[in-house]
């Protein structure tokens, strides 16, 4: 037991030796204005000390908003489309998309369209007929208890006028049912 003892007062301040030995870093600002980390004290160096925990985080940093996965009204939706483009991400938009019934090929054709899509300027995101989506009180028809599943309901349209990126000044106009399917709302392509 005591040999223990003896050999942990033996190593224990062997341990901590190079702990002590490091100097601390000095976290300063120069006299151009550029970060400086040292192991001199700022005013050795003519800096201005910097408290590690005074320094804002970088906007790389800081997190985005995230994107809304589900839109649940229209606005949600045109939203979501102006923020992937605005983003220039074809995957972005893709998301947005209801993709049920396409095979595997026309999905990936569809997304290498939309990935030159975003190459283009949106020039405006509209509604034709309203935001409302349609229900079963809109449409007249009430929900029988013992249907199926409700499927796939289309609520309207929503239409991307892009400019073209050839220079000819020529619009292109895309037209995208808008389907409500688990709550949620997504487009799928009506052109």
């Amino acid at each position: 037991m005591h040999r223990l003892a003896a050999l942990l007062l033996l190593i224990l301040p062997a341990a901590t030796a190079p702990a002590a030995a490091q100097s601390p870093i000095h976290r300063c600002i120069g006299a151009n204005g550029g970060a400086v980390f040292t192991d001199q004290p700022c005013a050795a160096l003519q800096a201005s000390p910097v408290s590690p925990n005074a320094l804002p985080a970088p906007a790389a940093a800081r997190p985005a908003p995230p994107p809304t996965l589900c839109a649940a009204s229209p606005d949600e939706l045109r939203q979501s489309v102006i923020g992937a483009f605005a983003s220039r991400n074809a995957n972005r938009l893709a998301g947005l998309m209801l993709w049920d019934g396409y095979g595997r090929g026309a999905v990936i054709a569809d997304i290498r369209s939309l990935a030159e899509l975003m190459k283009q300027p949106l020039l405006d995101v509209a509604m034709p007929g309203g935001d409302a989506p349609a229900t079963a009180a809109s449409t007249g028809m009430a929900p029988s208890a013992d249907s199926a599943p409700a499927a796939p309901s289309s609520t309207g349209q929503l239409v991307l006028h892009v400019g073209g990126n050839d220079g000819s000044g020529t619009l292109r106009e895309l037209r995208f049912d808008l389907v409500r399917q688990a709550g949620c709302l997504w487009l799928r392509s009506a052109n």
